[in-house]
Parts: C-alpha cells; structure tokens; sequence
C-alpha cells in the first residue's frame, strides 16, 4: 500500500485532465502516491479518454453526480493510504509538491493537514483567490486568506514565507490524515459544493487537530472552474452553509450574538446587489436565509455532537473582529496588516 491517495473529482471536466494530468504525473512520484480520478458520471468521455490515455490511473465510477463533498466521501470511505489529497481537476503542480508536504507531515504527526501554498495558474505572481496562503474566519464567520480578503488578492512576494497554523486548508488542494478524515465525518454532504472544506476544517481544529499552511510546497490554480463568482446558485449555496457552518461550530457563548449580527450583514449584503441590479444574487441570499432556518432544526443534534468533541473554545485561527469593518472602514486590505 502507497503512501498517499492522490484524488481527483471529476464532473465533464475532460479538457481539465487533458490539461493539468501531464504535470500531475511528472512531478508526483508514483513509488509513494496513487493517482486516483473519482468520476461523478460525466457524460462527456471522461472515463474512456482516461482508460485510453491514462491506463495507469485508477478511476472510481460514481453512479451520479454526488457534488463535491459526498463524492469525495464515497471515494475516501474505500481508501486505506494513509494520508489522501483532494485536489481540484484545475489545479498544476509544481516539482517536489508532493514530497514537501509528505515530509513535513511524517516529521510532525500532531499536524493531521495542510495546504500548501496557492498561486493563480492566470497569473503566477499572485495568489489565487480560493486559499491564498492559509484560511481563517473571522468573528461573524466570514473567511478570508493569508493572501486574499474578499476581492484584493495579493502579489507573491514573498511575504507569507513562514509556515503557520491556520483554520482552514481549500478544497483545491488538501493533505489530510486519511484516518482523521474518516473519524471527523468527513465533509458535510449537505453543503453539496461550497465551504465544506471550512466547516469540515474547523470541525478537526475544535476537536484540538492541528492545520497548517506549507508554503514551501507551491500549486497553481485555475479557480472558478465550475461555478462563476456572479452565479446565483454559488450565492445561494455560500451564504446558506456558510450560516450552516456557523451554527454547527461556533461555541455556545457566541453563537446568538454572531447570528444577530450576520442577519443585518446579509440584508446589508442583499442591498448590495440590489443596487448593482443582480437580481438573481438577491433572491439567493433571502432564499439561502430560509433554506438556513429550515435546515437548522435537523442540525440540532450535529451540533451538539459536535460541541460535545469540542476541546476548545473560540479558536485563536479566528479573528476576533469584523473583516468587513476592518476591510471597509479601516482600509486593511492585506492579512499583514490586520493586527496593526
């Protein structure tokens, strides 16, 4: 048995492999890693152009398209390598990707994942915008990079060097404890597409699991790949796990407050785009709201399994103020400059 699973979730994204599996292939060394495609039963030729062009890659046929959480958890459910990597079908490596981030995992087992650094496959100066250098929420649960808060996504410049704890690691590339994954309940399937990684991360960090950023390991990614930044259906599906995610996680002493407040931040954020006339984004954060109220009920129970795996409080990953206002108001656009 190899070391690592290296997963690929695929749904139609054809040119995607016959983009980005070249690199793939060269830069991960096949004595210690299994390349695995997971297919979410695409109807464009993705299974046959893989068998045909790729016979060395092990491909696990899904009987439809389970979104990106539950796909990967029926894939991880039958896996037995001891660390796995999602990792998005639009994403390119970069040599020693792979054994970097092994080693650093194999030299400190109290780390059961990370994410290393990611850079935009557009402009490889920058960071790319879904993960940056490293994820954090801040206090009313909206997330940002070490790299990246809200649309200003910084150059690489060095700047983020350091390898640090952080509370979430991006779907688009995550090393994790094979076991530890299975134990934590993997993503929530509900979610479907959409901060399941955030929630799935910040479960394992309350359970008093480490995360880290490994910025010495560097990828490339597209990003925007399946849903556009505009769509109402990634609107919908943000604003409603990321409330989901909120009321899942957060400690008791600070769950009523933070949910008060993001009521008037979305409202805030439904005028936003009713005066930008994006219709179809204001309906999705009221409809979000309601599909929230009425999902909560059935979450009772996973929040209290939860709060009771919970070693701590209110991690340190989260910043203990607003990023709006701190955006907005106080004009910090980079996460260097947050706590000056």
């Amino acid at each position: 048995m190899k070391k690592i699973a290296v997963v690929i979730l695929n749904w139609n994204g054809k040119s995607l492999l016959e983009k980005f599996l070249p690199a793939l292939l060269a830069y991960t060394p096949q004595d210690i890693a299994d390349i695995i495609v997971s297919d979410n039963a695409s109807d464009d030729n993705s299974v046959s152009f893989l068998k045909e062009k790729y016979p060395e890659i092990e491909v696990i046929r899904l009987e439809k398209n389970y979104g990106f959480a539950e796909g990967y958890n029926r894939t991880i459910v039958q896996l037995e390598h001891e660390y796995v990597v999602l990792l998005n079908s639009d994403v390119e490596v970069t040599p020693n990707w792979l054994e970097t981030a092994l080693s650093y995992l194999e030299a400190h087992p109290e780390v059961v994942a990370l994410q290393p650094k990611i850079l935009s496959y557009k402009d490889k100066s920058s960071f790319e915008y879904a993960g940056a250098c490293g994820g954090f929420l801040d206090i009313y649960g909206y997330p940002f990079c070490r790299g990246r808060i809200f649309d200003v996504v910084e150059k690489d410049n060095k700047q983020y060097e350091e390898c640090i704890d952080i509370l979430w690691a991006t779907g688009a590339c995550l090393f994790v404890k094979t076991e530890e994954y299975k134990k934590a309940g993997g993503l929530d399937v509900a979610f479907f597409a959409h901060q399941e990684e955030i929630d799935f991360c910040w479960r394992l960090v309350n359970r008093g699991k480490r995360i880290i950023c490994l910025p010495s390991s560097v990828v490339y990614h597209v990003g925007g790949a399946t849903l556009s930044m505009s769509n109402p259906r990634k609107t919908f599906l943000n604003f409603r796990n990321n409330l989901l995610m909120i009321y899942k996680n957060m400690p008791e002493q600070r769950l009523k407050k933070t949910l008060r407040v993001r009521f008037f931040l979305d409202i805030l954020a439904a005028l936003v785009f009713f005066l930008k006339g994006e219709t179809g984004n204001l309906k999705a954060v009221f409809k979000a709201r309601k599909e929230f109220k009425q999902m909560k009920k059935q979450y009772k129970q996973v929040r209290l399994n939860n709060l009771s795996e919970s070693l701590t409080g209110l991690p340190p990953q989260i910043y203990r103020k607003s990023i709006i206002f701190a955006f907005y108001c106080r004009n910090k656009k980079r996460y260097s400059e947050l706590n000056k």
